[in-house]
């Protein structure tokens, strides 16, 4: 597929290392020739040097044959104005970052009246994602499917923990509960485990399952975290006003501290519910006067990877009961050889999104996608598909599948019922099917079979 980029920032980058490795033709336009250089000479892609909203820049760039534009600039204004000039030009899809409160309220306008494909908010997406972790604290990171129904959750097998040598065909006689271990992150390697496959300490795993089958596991496991009702959000940019009003609408007691004085008096008044207090959130004094050795959750949201570490560490030193940090260029791997196990990136976030409609794009049956995370520091992918008869994968029993290496289905939902795949199981047209893979990328059902 042949998809234009503009705007070579965190996000860009991200989706010029995710499109260019699934081997798309790609194009990035960017207006720093450093920036364009390294993007040329780190992966196979073109690039031209230039404003993006420029009708020429586009021409060269060959926009006219491009089946996808993206405009994720740090100028929303931008954006949007590439996004026209590119339809005019002969784009047949496009996809702008919209990052400002304002233009969010519009959204859907602009998809409608102005004929965005997509829009893509990072900090909207980060603060959704940090909120559904916050309503089940348990796991290190939630990813929902089926629109809710069935959860994936990310949790460590610590010292002394009890599943440690534990064969996976025994998980469910042991505990009694309907989860399902999908995938295994030891020592840098992704396993897609089978029922044969043995659970060691230190191991970093998925569980699918209901979330009430899922809080019933962790409490068998000891790492249970009772709902959370306080929570400190340090940073009062656009992620933690977005979480603050999530968490408010939700019964949450909201504490923001953020530096600024003139967004603090902002924030008083778009988020009168909650406490604003204008400090220095790395400040061990002004943490303490807020509470939060009492708090049940800390969120550290400044836009200072350095200074997210060393709050989150510090609320973990206190105990505090659930600590999610936001990185921007930290990798995932440094964090967790510290300790720190909720880390959000809202670049990743908003890449994966658009990757999952790239995805879409991609194949004549791509539309029965409906779901994409990457997990396990991006090595394993987790896809929601709509089973049609077209994808040639009904009637026949699991066990009688030819399916590929390093690939599991790990839900079924039929009829507002989950079901956990078992041998004698077959897909039915119109079934909900969570796939769980490493190693290669999917857009079609039908890619499950050898």
């Amino acid at each position: 597929m042949y998809i234009v980029i503009v705007g070579d920032g965190k996000v860009g980058a991200l989706l010029t290392e995710y499109l260019s490795g699934e081997g798309h033709d790609v194009v990035v336009i960017d207006s720093n020739p450093k920036v364009v250089e390294s993007a040329v000479n780190s992966y196979d892609v073109m690039g031209i040097c230039g404003n993006g909203a420029s009708y020429q820049v586009q021409k060269e760039a060959g926009v006219q044959k491009a089946r996808l534009f993206i405009a994720v600039t740090s100028s929303d204004e931008l954006n949007i104005l590439a996004c026209l000039t590119a339809q005019r030009i002969g784009a047949r899809h496009t996809i702008a970052r919209v990052r400002n409160p304002e233009y969010t309220r519009q959204l859907t306008f602009m998809r409608e009246e102005l004929g965005l494909s997509m829009t893509v908010n990072p900090e909207y997406e980060a603060a959704t994602e940090i909120f559904r972790v916050l309503r089940f604290p348990s796991a290190i990171k939630l990813d929902t499917f089926a629109k809710g129904m069935l959860d994936l959750a990310e949790v460590n097998i610590g010292e002394d923990g009890i599943l440690d040598g534990t064969p996976l065909y025994a998980l469910h006689d042991k505990f009694k509960v309907n989860v399902l271990v999908c995938a295994v992150l030891r020592e840098d390697n992704v396993f897609i485990p089978s029922g044969d496959f043995i659970l060691r300490e230190g191991d970093k795993i998925h569980v699918s399952g209901a979330r009430s089958e899922l809080a019933a596991f962790f409490k068998l496991l000891g790492i249970y975290k009772h709902r959370v009702k306080d929570v400190i959000v340090v940073g009062g940019g656009k992620i933690g006003y977005y979480l603050a009003q999530q968490l408010l609408e939700s019964g949450r007691d909201v504490t923001v501290i953020e530096q600024d004085e003139e967004r603090c008096q902002e924030l008083s008044e778009l988020l009168p519910k909650a406490s604003i207090i204008n400090g220095d959130g790395t400040d061990q004094e002004v943490l303490a006067e807020q509470g939060i050795d009492k708090c049940d959750a800390c969120v550290a949201l400044t836009g200072i990877d350095e200074e997210n570490i060393i709050i989150s560490m510090y609320a973990q030193s206190l105990q505090v009961n659930k600590v999610v940090t936001k990185i921007n260029r930290i990798s995932y791997d440094m964090l967790g050889s510290i300790g720190l196990e909720t880390v959000i990136s809202p670049k990743s976030i908003s890449a994966n999104k658009i990757v999952r409609y790239v995805r879409a794009l991609h194949n004549s049956e791509g539309r029965s996608m409906q779901t994409l995370y990457k997990f396990l520091n991006n090595k394993a992918e987790a896809l929601e598909f709509i089973v049609t008869e077209e994808a040639g994968v009904t009637g026949v029993p699991l066990k009688d599948m030819r399916l590929k290496k390093n690939l599991l289905i790990a839900g079924i939902i039929r009829q507002n019922k989950i079901i956990f795949p078992r041998g004698n199981d077959c897909l039915e047209e119109g079934d909900s099917v969570i796939v769980v893979t490493a190693g290669r990328f999917m857009s079609n059902l039908s890619e499950i079979l050898e």
